[in-house]
């Protein structure tokens, strides 16, 4: 019977993957650049195929290596699992936790003000910021874990919840009756700009850009200010906002979707505990009652 492969080899290549630099990935596995280097080849003889493919600096995955990424993966999830099983001590540590900046408003006081009262050993650092800069952090290693809101493009992004997309305007505000329709919105990366754009396109709706950021709480700012209109998912909306009826002419847009992200670390104990939190408390996260109202 073949001996089991080693996870200590698979923890060093995983991280070189989400990485894509070996002195990064030796940093994060506590290890130096070297023993590191003998590990993938180590692994590589094992299995008879290259995993990695360097271009002077960067460094890729084969698509031997892309086949075994996702199944060591799984693997150390499992292994952390089974630790987790038989480990019967509180739960402490800290965890650097990345959130787009739309959901901050709601996500931080309603849930990770209750995931500190229930887990109080546990420290969670926050950095609230567009999907697009929590993406590259969690490539640099800055983050355990992160939401972002493209839905699995990336690998080993976790789906957990798609929601409507909603137009909405300000109570009582004139900004829908602009001609052309004033729009604030994120800057031109933003998919959510994107599909909207794409939709006002598709429908031959006048429009114009009117505010541009990428902090949202700008853009729910000029919203709320009656300067113009924008869109957001159901989880974002927020008191004083209204939803704009479909029979006002503006195009249906696509549902957004949710993700988690981890690092090929962050499996079991406290960062489960986070991701367990976050995902049953979204499914529980109704729609603030000022936001229902129609025109």
């Amino acid at each position: 019977m073949a001996a089991p492969l080693d996870l200590d080899q698979l923890q060093s290549f995983c991280a070189i993957a989400d990485c894509g630099s070996f002195t990064e990935a030796a940093r994060r596995v506590n290890k130096t650049q070297s023993a590191v280097s003998m590990q993938i080849k180590r692994l590589e003889e094992r299995l008879g195929h290259s995993l990695l493919t360097r271009d002077g600096r960067t460094v890729a995955l084969t698509h031997h290596g892309e086949v075994l990424y996702e199944r060591a993966r799984k693997m150390l999830r499992t292994n952390a699992e089974i630790l987790d099983h038989f480990n019967d001590g509180d739960l402490a540590g800290s965890i650097r936790f990345g959130v787009p900046d739309d959901y901050a408003v709601r996500l931080l006081p309603v849930i990770l003000s209750s995931f500190q009262r229930t887990h109080p050993k546990i420290v969670v650092d926050v950095s609230c910021m567009a999907s697009e800069h929590l993406l590259e952090g969690m490539r640099a290693g800055r983050y355990d874990l992160i939401v972002f809101t493209q839905g699995t493009e990336q690998n080993f992004g976790e789906l957990f919840r798609t929601e409507k997309m909603f137009w909405v305007a300000s109570h009582g505000g004139r900004a829908l009756a602009s001609e052309p329709i004033a729009i604030a919105c994120g800057p031109q990366y933003c998919i959510w700009r994107k599909d909207a754009m794409d939709a006002l396109e598709r429908s031959n709706t006048d429009y114009r850009i009117a505010y541009t950021s990428s902090n949202a709480t700008a853009i729910s700012s000029a919203v709320l200010s009656d300067l113009a209109i924008g869109f957001l998912p159901e989880s974002a909306l927020q008191p004083g906002m209204r939803v704009v009826s479909d029979n006002r002419g503006l195009p249906p847009l696509p549902d957004a979707q949710m993700a988690l992200m981890r690092g090929s670390h962050a499996y079991g104990g406290i960062y489960d505990a986070l991701a367990t939190h976050i995902v049953q408390s979204m499914g529980n996260l109704e729609r603030p009652i000022e936001a229902e109202a129609a025109e």
